[in-house]
């Protein structure tokens, strides 16, 4: 495996020409959260990390008041302008995410929230139930309605695919079949067929079973 030096402004380059749609630019996310009280991803690269691995961070004093908070966390609780709204709002919106689950749940030292649609009850794992010494406590929460999408870029560096076929690889994560995306692309079935067979080779998979969760775990890196 060759290693990859990649820089911030190639880790997040837009996946338009690629996909329809917009993706976000975290770097921006993060510095407007950190003017809102959160902390500076540069200074922090570990929140960082969190983000690009869907991972919603949250560290509570013992007071259970948010006093750190990550963008992915920001936008679970509070939706897209989670970035700029203040840390007391954030845990409010904490508190509220707590209030849907029943039993009430006592948080550990470090706590998993699982969290699936507004309104469904969150499922809270306390992976370490002492406290700690200062009374603070770690959230880390996971949205299990998200779907990470694999950097294009790092795709084509990774394993040397063309544009046609790091298209079609992003579709594939996307759970697209090859047949509906010959079909909504307006390809043929033989070049569609043609390409995957190209992916297969260079990314050393048989099946697309096995391609998808090589890009799933691909989907991780920046």
């Amino acid at each position: 495996m060759t290693f990859v030096n990649c820089r911030a402004e190639d880790s997040y380059r837009t996946i338009t020409p690629f996909l329809d749609g917009r993706t976000p630019t975290p770097s921006r996310d993060l510095s407007t959260v950190a003017a809102a009280g959160g902390r500076d991803a540069a200074d922090h690269p570990a929140l960082t990390a969190m983000d690009r691995l869907g991972c919603g961070y949250l560290l509570l004093s013992e007071g259970r008041r948010v006093t750190e908070a990550n963008a992915t966390a920001r936008t679970l609780l509070l939706g897209a302008s989670g970035a700029t709204r203040s840390l007391d709002e954030v845990s409010r919106a904490f508190r509220r995410l707590m209030d849907r689950s029943r039993p009430r749940p006592t948080l550990g030292a470090l706590s998993w929230v699982a969290v699936s649609g507004r309104d469904e009850a969150p499922l809270f794992v306390n992976q370490t139930s002492e406290p700690r010494p200062d009374g603070r406590c770690v959230v880390m929460l996971l949205d299990l309605d998200a779907h990470l999408q694999p950097n294009p870029y790092m795709l084509q560096r990774m394993f040397g695919l063309t544009v046609a076929e790091t298209r079609l690889a992003m579709l594939l994560a996307q759970g697209e079949v090859p047949m509906e995306i010959a079909r909504s692309r307006h390809l043929s079935r033989t070049t569609v067929r043609s390409q995957l067979a190209a992916i297969f080779a260079k990314t050393q998979t048989r099946r697309q079973a096995q391609l998808v969760s090589l890009l799933t775990r691909v989907a991780v890196l920046p």
